[in-house]
Formats: structure tokens, C-alpha cells, sequence
């Protein structure tokens, strides 16, 4: 069994969450932490890669280390379009270094879902209150509108937060009604949230839970069948909060050391700081300014697709380490407000379409940002509508980069068009379902119970509405499966019938 090594950094940690941490100039909403490993004999030649790198870097260095501060916040205004040639070769050379032999984890989560998340404790979802998607909208309110009154209550506990919560969306649903058809989604979530909005109790400045970002991470060991490991984390100080936090989690072996004599933690430092200045960016980009702007759909401007060839190979290689590197279930962990990590994957791979910059600007470059919020969009009420039928596809395990086994030990195929669809014979089928579920796309998905084995099985697509209500049917406690099912195809529909 190979053994491998494992090392840890963050960044936008805030070590305390109160109003004068939201207040600061510099404070970003999503913490992000990473893990990168590999195995033991691969070590050495990462090792070899990375200090080549740095050495051809030292004039970047500060106190005689290399550290993703060289990076600077106003360089990623407009994405990587806003590089200049330094730092477009500076990232293109990092990022060059990383290959299959190389293991990448990363968790995006929200400091504010995270006290609304202890605002909401002792509620749980039920058929008429869906707790996860309320969060969501408070969180999103919060980070899109950033209300002066709510933020107080939220971080500085005025004793006022329920009554401070209840005007904000009262006043919401009010000023929504001058473009309703633009806000009609948001009104609804707020009119759900204010009929069950009661008997929230307050709580105090919050310290950060340590064991957060390492929680995932431990899925994603079970996930891709790593159990022989070393952990290694930046020392952070006399507190030792991080490292607590990881034994708890239950990585009792894992140690701290200093990132300057640790070249695993400084790739992780790296990468970390490189991912939270494009979230950041892509953050800043879309948030409302000003009251004005609350009205109006926020797009990314043309700046961002201004493009040279070399700019956009960025976005093409941080797609691969993000999207395509030793690809998992758990390989990214967030919260229920996740926006922010799903634009980014949403731009990774809209930009991994293009095959030149010159052909951004063949298709009308005015219009990009038009074209990438309809893209993202997709995205967005994808994942809404995955996280309001909470959908049990965990994998057990993974031994390929292509598809991972589920709980009922199918293959489900990371990209779910490789799935196989489910086979009509004189239109009909008659099976033995034991599950149905959704792809991360929103695909249907049945495993279905066969003499071989249990197979996973793509549903067409007009089954989409019958694998919604039966799945909401099981999030409310009655599940119909495992049952035998009979698809029937009549007049140009299809129809599922649960015997």
C-alpha cells in the first residue's frame, strides 16, 4: 500500500469573526484552505521542481521565503486579464509544476454561513421548512446587499438580530417589487424565511471552528482509498488552533512545522493565495456597489475577456489542477453558500472552451460577460436545486480519474454523459430500482439491482420531474425504493410507475 505525504495552509483566515473583522478593508467572506500530497518516492522530484522555481523567483522572496503574498490583490482585478507579463509567467511556471503524481484538496467556506449556521441551531429541515436553502438566501442577502443594520446584528449580537433580520427582507420584498420579474426567486425565498422566522436565539462573537476545512478532507482520504499518510500544517503561533483542529477531526499524527523549511506547505501557500485572489476578484466583480446597482444584473465587464494568449492558458491550466487533477467527490468541500467557488469553476471551464483569445474576440467581446452569466446561471440553479433535494450520492470509493463507486457500489462516472442510458425495449423497461438521484449536472440517475451486479443508469431527460418528486418524497421520509419500476414510453412521453 503506498504511503503518502500530505501538507496543509489557508488563507483569508480570520482567526475571529466580529464586526470589526466584516469592517476591514481587506476582509473577504470565504476562508480557503488546501491540501497537497503525493506519494513518498514522488516527494523528491516535486521537491527538485518547486525549488527550481523558487530559486528563479528569488528576488520575489521575503525574509528568505517565497510566499503567495508576491501575488497582489489589485493584479486580479479583471482575472488574470489584469496580469502583467511578470506575473503571468510567475503563475504559468507554478502552476506548470503540477502533474497526476500531485494530490489537490481545497475547501471554500463562508464565515458568515457560519454563524448563521449557529443562529439556526437546534433547526432541522422538515416538510414545511427547508433550513439549508433559508441559510443559503440569508447568506447570500448578506454578502450581495451587505445591509449596515443586519451585519451589525449579525456579528456585533444587538439583541435585535430576529427583529433587524425580518425588516431587512420585509424591505427587500418591498423595493424587489420594482423589478419583480428580476427578483421574483429572492421575494419567494424571503416570504418562506419570514413565515417560520421565530424563536432564533442570538449567540456571541464566535471563535473559528478549527476542524472545518479538515473535514472533507477526511472524506476525500475514504474517497480515494488513502490510508497510510503523514499530515504536515503551517505553525501558526503558540496556540497550536489549526493542528488541535485536525486531531479532532481525527488525524491524530499530524504535526506543525515552519513553512520555511517545509516545501510542501509553501506549494500549499501558494495555491491557496492563488485561489483566493480569483475568488475574491470574481466576488468583488459581481456584488452590488451601491443602492443603485440592487436593481440591475451585475455581469462581469468586457475587461475580464481581454485576453492574451497567454492570460488564457492560465485559466486553462488552473482548469485542469482544479477540474480535471486526480478528480473526486471531495476533491473541493464548502458550506451550502458555496456562489463564489461555483463562478470559479463555472469561469475555469467556460474559458477552457475557447481554443484562442483570438476567438473571445471573434465572438463578440462586448458580449462575454452576457454570455458568462447565462453560463453561470446554469450552474448556480443547478446546484440550488441539488441542495434542496439533498442528494445522498457519496462515493465510497474511486480507483480511476473517470468515476468513483456510489453506496450501492455503481459506477457513476464523474462526467455524466459517459453514464449509460437506461435501454427501452418496445418502449418499455421493467427494473429493480434501488436508488434515483442526480448527477452533479442535474442529470437523473437510477441504480438499478441486476443479476451482475448494480449498475447506474442515466434517466432521458423528460424523467427529470418524476426523480425530483420522488427524491423530495424521500427527503420527507417516504422513501419508495428499493422497489421494482416500470418506464413506459406512450404517444412520445415517458412515464415511471413505482409497483
Amino acid at each position: 500500500m503506498a504511503q503518502y505525504r500530505f501538507y496543509y495552509d489557508e488563507s483569508e483566515h480570520s482567526r475571529k469573526i466580529n464586526l470589526n473583522t466584516v469592517n476591514a478593508k481587506n476582509y473577504y467572506d470565504n476562508f480557503i484552505a488546501v491540501i497537497v500530497g503525493w506519494k513518498v518516492e514522488s516527494e523528491k522530484s516535486v521537491f527538485e521542481k518547486y525549488v527550481a522555481f523558487e530559486e528563479k523567483y528569488t528576488d520575489r522572496k521575503s525574509k528568505e521565503e517565497l510566499k503567495s503574498q508576491t501575488l497582489k490583490h489589485n493584479q486580479f482585478e479583471n482575472g488574470f486579464a489584469s496580469m502583467n507579463k511578470s506575473n503571468v509567467c510567475f503563475i504559468t511556471d507554478f502552476l506548470s509544476l503540477f502533474d497526476s503524481d500531485i494530490e489537490v484538496y481545497f475547501a471554500v467556506i463562508s464565515k458568515s454561513e457560519f454563524i448563521i449556521s449557529q443562529i439556526f441551531d437546534g433547526y432541522k429541515n422538515s416538510f414545511f421548512c427547508d433550513v439549508d436553502t433559508m441559510k443559503y438566501s440569508i447568506v447570500k442577502a448578506i454578502l450581495m446587499y451587505q445591509p449596515k443594520e443586519l451585519i451589525e446584528g449579525v456579528f456585533e449580537n444587538t439583541g435585535e438580530l430576529v427583529a433587524t433580520l425580518k425588516a431587512f427582507l420585509e424591505d427587500r420584498i418591498q423595493q424587489n417589487k420594482v423589478n419583480l420579474s428580476l427578483k421574483q426567486s429572492e421575494t419567494k425565498a424571503f416570504e418562506e424565511i419570514l413565515t417560520i422566522l421565530y424563536d432564533i436565539h442570538d449567540v456571541n462573537t464566535i471563535e473559528w471552528d478549527y476542524d472545518i476545512a479538515f473535514l472533507g478532507f477526511k472524506q476525500y482520504l475514504k474517497e480515494r482509498a488513502i490510508n497510510d499518510f503523514t499530515l504536515a500544517i503551517d505553525k501558526e503561533g503558540e496556540s497550536s488552533n489549526t493542528l488541535n483542529g485536525a486531531k479532532q477531526v481525527g488525524f491524530s499524527t499530524a504535526i506543525e512545522v515552519d513553512s520555511k523549511h517545509s516545501i510542501g506547505v509553501r506549494i500549499s501557500d501558494m495555491l491557496a493565495g492563488l485561489l483566493s485572489k480569483l475568488l475574491k476578484a470574481l466576488h468583488n466583480s459581481l456584488r452590488y456597489n451601491s443602492s443603485d446597482e440592487q436593481f440591475q444584473k451585475k455581469i462581469l465587464s468586457k475587461e475580464w475577456f481581454l485576453l492574451s494568449q497567454e492570460q488564457l492558458e492560465l485559466y486553462k491550466k488552473l482548469y485542469i489542477i482544479v477540474c480535471k487533477l486526480n478528480n473526486a467527490w471531495y476533491k473541493t468541500f464548502s458550506g451550502k453558500y458555496s456562489d463564489d467557488l461555483i463562478i470559479l469553476i463555472a469561469i475555469l471551464n467556460y474559458m477552457n472552451h475557447f481554443s484562442s483569445a483570438a476567438e473571445i474576440r471573434k465572438h463578440n467581446v462586448d458580449m462575454q460577460g452576457e454570455y458568462f452569466n447565462s453560463y453561470v446561471c446554469e450552474y448556480l440553479v443547478d446546484y440550488f436545486a441539488l441542495m434542496r433535494n439533498k442528494l445522498p450520492l457519496d462515493p465510497i470509493l474511486s480507483d480511476s480519474k473517470d468515476y468513483f463507486f456510489n453506496q450501492r457500489g455503481a459506477k457513476v462516472f464523474f462526467d455524466a454523459r459517459q453514464q449509460p442510458l437506461l435501454k427501452f425495449t418496445n418502449g418499455w423497461c421493467k427494473c429493480s430500482v434501488i436508488s434515483i438521484g442526480f448527477s452533479r449536472e442535474g442529470i437523473p440517475l437510477a441504480t438499478i439491482a441486476e443479476i451482475e451486479g448494480n449498475y447506474c443508469y442515466r434517466l432521458p431527460n423528460d424523467l427529470s420531474e418524476w426523480a425530483m418528486s420522488v427524491v423530495g418524497l424521500a427527503n420527507m421520509g417516504t422513501n419508495l425504493f428499493p422497489a421494482e419500476v416500470v418506464f413506459i414510453e406512450h404517444d412520445g412521453k415517458l412515464y415511471a410507475d413505482v409497483l
